[in-house]
């Protein structure tokens, strides 16, 4: 019998570790970070305990490894959903993609996504392994595709947003509405609504208001002012008041836009543009 190829060794390779990975993604998720062990995962593998260590230093690796691939893969299935994003605005697309993919994973995978972020905040940080890089390639590429001028600064920041607001939704006792962490984010970069994989619910709070109206109290059917209620006055006291006019000279006024209330003033139409860092 001849012996394996090199380069069908290696396919073996990446399938036992991919695995591996995805073993990972699995128990953890079903179990937690504590109760999952190695041998668990090996198990689950159908792999070798000693595979493990060939592979990867020890458990926390391996796990930030699996969720950064996780990751990898839900983005990547994000940006090429078909239909492809086109046109002038393909980067604001790929932008709210990426973000409703990150946000998705906090909001499905709540077990999985909080035992990494408790990770990550560990002395080691983030674990350079292939999978971490490919994913912030991704990442960066949307940056570039969004029109930044500087996707070296850019990138960081749109991964500690993404970062701070998936910690938001997993805050034990706490959690921010994923759609009211997806305004804010989408009021950031200036992205319509409507782009990406809207949620169903809509974002509630004093500083938010519903798709197509501003927060506050709304005009009256009539399209007339709301006049302060008078005290009850006889007939003979009424005077007779002529109908309320708009102004020739009053501008008309523009029907107000979603999350008006927490929307920036959008970049420049010219790019490249950047966020402002506020």
């Amino acid at each position: 019998m001849s012996p394996r190829s090199a380069s069908v060794n290696e396919e073996l390779r990446r399938r036992s570790r991919e695995r591996l990975l995805q073993a990972t993604v699995d128990l953890v998720g079903e179990r937690g970070f504590e109760a999952t062990t190695l041998g668990d995962i090996a198990d689950r593998a159908g792999a070798a305990r000693g595979l493990i260590s060939y592979y990867f230093p020890g458990k926390r690796q391996l796990f930030q490894s699996a969720v950064h691939r996780l990751m990898h893969l839900t983005l990547e299935e994000a940006l090429t959903r078909p239909p492809l994003p086109e046109g002038p605005g393909a980067g604001d697309e790929s932008l709210a993609r990426a973000i409703d993919a990150v946000l998705g994973l906090g909001r499905d995978r709540p077990v999985l996504m909080r035992a990494h972020m408790a990770g990550i905040l560990q002395q080691e940080g983030f674990v350079q392994c292939p999978e971490q890089q490919r994913l912030a390639a991704l990442l960066r590429e949307t940056v570039e595709r969004y029109g930044s001028s500087d996707p070296d600064a850019d990138y960081p920041l749109l991964r500690a947003l993404l970062m701070g607001a998936v910690v938001a939704i997993l805050l034990p006792g706490a959690p921010m509405p994923t759609a009211r962490l997806r305004a804010e984010l989408f009021a950031r970069y200036g992205l319509e609504w409507e782009l990406g994989r809207p949620p169903q619910e809509l974002p509630a709070g004093p500083a938010c208001g519903q798709p197509g109206r501003a927060a506050g109290p709304q005009p009256a059917a009539t399209g007339t002012a709301a006049a302060p209620q008078a005290a009850p006055q006889s007939p003979s006291q009424v005077p007779e008041q002529a109908p309320v006019q708009a102004s020739a000279t009053e501008a008309p006024q523009p029907p107000s836009q979603p999350y008006e209330v927490l929307r920036r003033p959008n970049p420049p139409a010219g790019r490249p543009r950047r966020p402002s860092a506020n």
